[in-house]
């Protein structure tokens, strides 16, 4: 099957990779000519473990290419992909304005029946829109279907996750569209949902604002066990055995961040407020984020006293480890409030990048963990990469000029840290 994928960011070149994996002929199309070049070279504008060896293997064998031609792309191609962004609006709610400038572009250059996919997270009632959309905008007299297929990739695990999906939701408004949707997923060994569109966009929402919901409970639950005495790592392990809870997001940290969870949860609420329904638990879930990382500082405040001209040492920029992605990265709130507090900041991570409305002479950042933690009067942990976590802190020890270790992710074996002489303090933990 010939496929086109609109949008080549994380989740569009994702999808490219997964489909031309599957035996497709792929077609990713941008309208930004750099990133399209750099794709064609085999080379990702993202960091993503494991998915730049497929896109390269799959461009060599010539079932992958990348262009910025839409006329041609577009009229050849009977199946596509719509994987453009959806950021925040101002007031939470989702912009479909790339989603909208994408479908009017199909319908004003589709000569033939087209099967359309909508992969980009988008509020329930989105594809009708897009079915409104390109037929306002259609040129010629031809039919098409919409169906929404939302993604549920994990950055850092993209790859694990395209081929071994846990779900594909496949939301349209035939059987016969559905089916289609499916039959391009080859024999994927998971569960199949097949629903109306409406229902599908919804799921999307549903579950990454009910994730967010754990880690939002565990992080409040946390304070409670730092004023109880008592271990929210214990808690968390206590809990997750019981079948209807699992294991999985009950790590108490800074919050989450990200391009997903922040972003969907905010719009869901915006989707109440629309409909005059009041969702407090999600607002409480964005409340109790927005502040979690302000609970670790006041540890460090309460140990270090007065912040101005204290070096301290920031491990983590990226909002998880095995990704780039600095979007409502808690790292970043950290930075800038230490930097408002006088405090000399050096940071490292080994992808991230220090981003540009950051840099400024009071924060450095490092090529090297030892460099970093150099003269540091504290270390903060943000995000758990693997080196920090079963990093050399024995050899780190005499690097630094106070032993404060301030764990953003209760990752580091404070046992451990306490015996080689750190004063070390998670969020919850004992």
């Amino acid at each position: 099957m010939n496929i086109l994928v609109i949008g080549t960011g994380y989740v569009g070149a994702t999808t490219a990779i997964l489909l031309s994996e599957l035996g497709h002929q792929v077609t990713g199309l941008d309208m930004e000519e750099e990133k399209i070049k750099r794709l064609q070279q085999g080379v990702l504008t993202f960091y993503e473990p494991g998915l730049e060896p497929l896109l390269q293997k799959q461009l060599q064998l010539e079932n992958l290419m990348f262009t910025t031609d839409s006329v041609q792309a577009i009229q050849e191609h009977d199946v596509i992909f719509i994987c453009v962004g959806t950021p925040s609006l101002p007031d939470g709610s989702t912009d479909l304005s790339a989603v909208r400038k994408v479908s009017a572009r199909i319908g004003q250059l589709m000569a033939s029946h087209k099967l359309i996919v909508i992969k980009s997270t988008v509020p329930p009632g989105t594809q009708q829109r897009v079915k409104r959309w390109i037929k306002d905008a259609l040129t010629y007299k031809t039919s098409f279907d919409v169906v929404s297929n939302p993604e549920f990739l994990r950055e850092g695990s993209a790859v694990h996750d395209a081929f071994h999906p846990d779900r594909i939701i496949i939301g349209g408004d035939s059987e016969e569209s559905r089916s289609q949707v499916e039959r391009l997923y080859g024999d994927m060994n998971c569960p199949v949902v097949h629903t109306n569109p409406e229902t599908a966009e919804m799921i999307k929402y549903a579950s990454n604002a009910f994730l967010a919901t754990k880690i939002s409970y565990m992080n409040e639950l946390a304070r409670l066990c730092d004023e109880v005495d008592v271990s929210v790592q214990t808690v968390a392990e206590g809990m997750g055995y019981d079948p209807r809870i699992g294991k999985s997001f009950l790590q108490a940290g800074i919050g989450y961040g990200g391009s997903c969870f922040p972003k969907d949860v905010k719009s869901l609420i915006a989707l109440g407020n629309e409909h005059y329904t009041e969702l407090g638990i999600l607002k409480r879930v964005v409340k109790v984020n927005d502040s979690q990382y302000r609970y670790l500082l006041k540890k460090v405040k309460r140990q270090l006293g007065l912040l101005r001209g204290k070096r301290i040492a920031l491990l983590g920029l990226a909002f998880k480890p095995g990704t780039d992605d600095l979007r409502e990265a808690p790292s970043l709130a950290i930075l800038s409030e230490l930097m408002e507090n006088g405090a000399l900041l050096k940071v490292h991570d080994p992808v991230a990048k220090l981003p540009r409305e950051l840099q400024f002479p009071s924060i450095k950042a490092f090529p090297s963990i030892e460099e970093t933690l150099l003269g540091a009067h504290a270390i903060i942990l943000c995000t758990e990469w693997p080196q920090y976590v079963s990093g050399a802190w024995e050899d780190w020890r005499p690097l630094v000029k106070s032993p404060y270790v301030f764990d953003g992710r209760n990752a580091l074996d404070a046992k451990k840290l306490k015996a080689l002489g750190y004063h070390y303090e998670g969020i919850g933990v004992r």
